[in-house]
Formats: C-alpha cells, structure tokens, sequence
C-alpha cells in the first residue's frame, strides 16, 4: 500500500464562521479538543501570522512535545500551523472555514511534512519512538484523530454562549 501523504475531512457546525475561527485559532483549546494534544502553550494570544508555541501531547503511555508555528491566520477563512520535533518538520495542520447556510463547513487537514532525505527520515524515526506510530499508521491515526476533533469543536461551538 503506498503512504499517504495529506488528508482532510469536514464536518458541518452550527455556528457562523467567526466563531468558529475564534475558537480554533485560540490554540489553548487543541487540548480539549483533540484525542493526542493534551496542551498547547502561546505566549501571547491570540495567534497571528509567526506566532510560536508549544504542544504536549499524548497516546497511551508515549508522551511527546513538539514546537509549531503558524504560518496563515485568515480570520473567518483559514488557520494554519506547521509542528516539528527538534527543528525537524513533522507537519503541517490546518482548518478552513466556509459558510454553509447559517453555519459553517469546518475542514481540517493535515500533511505530511517528513517527505524526503536524512531529515525526513530522522523525523520519522522520533515518530515512532516519541509517539508510538510509525509513519505507515500515521494516517490512520491521523484520520480518527480528524474526525474526534472536529465532532468536538462542533460541539463547543453550539453550546450556548
């Protein structure tokens, strides 16, 4: 089977675009949100353009850092962030906001950024002793992953204000 190298899945939310941006470029909220993220830590939100932070994350008994940054902040439209584990990239994660009726489609991806040479394969390596999967399962996990937080960034964003 070849390796997949992006992915991206959708969910509606009841809620308008701007909302829904607000909460997913507060970074603090990932932990609440995602099944591997357990803290994000932003020196000074909100998160714009070049804004650096730290994630702690956790599967099981593997527990890991990473350093990210992001790279677009579109209020209404897009976020986006790149991680990587001692100043090798690891990857890239991002959510796009559309209108759909009086919601919003919120698609979140992500990409692969361990795609080639000494580097890459390094990244790969602390992969999967730092966090327990090996690039092959990556998607997979990944994929879950997806979906478990979207459906719980849906949920915050109709809870009543």
């Amino acid at each position: 089977m070849d390796r997949r190298w992006s992915l991206e899945e959708s969910v509606v939310v009841h809620a308008p675009p701007a909302h829904v941006y607000a909460l997913v470029s507060d970074l603090r909220n990932m932990g609440r949100w995602s099944p591997e993220c357990r803290y994000v830590w932003v020196p000074r939100p909100p998160a714009r353009p070049g804004t650096r932070f730290v994630g702690l994350n956790r599967r099981g008994p593997f527990a890991w850092p990473t350093l990210g940054r992001v790279t677009r902040a579109v209020p209404d439209r897009e976020f986006v962030f790149d991680v990587g584990v001692l100043g090798l990239p690891i990857a890239r994660w991002g959510y796009r906001f559309e209108p759909e009726g009086d919601g919003t489609r919120l698609t979140e991806f992500w990409q692969d950024l361990r795609t080639e040479g000494l580097r890459a394969r390094a990244a790969e390596l602390l992969g999967t002793l730092f966090a327990g999967t090996d690039p092959a399962r990556r998607v997979a996990v990944n994929s879950a992953g997806i979906r478990t937080t979207l459906l719980r960034i849906a949920e915050t964003a109709a809870e009543p204000a």
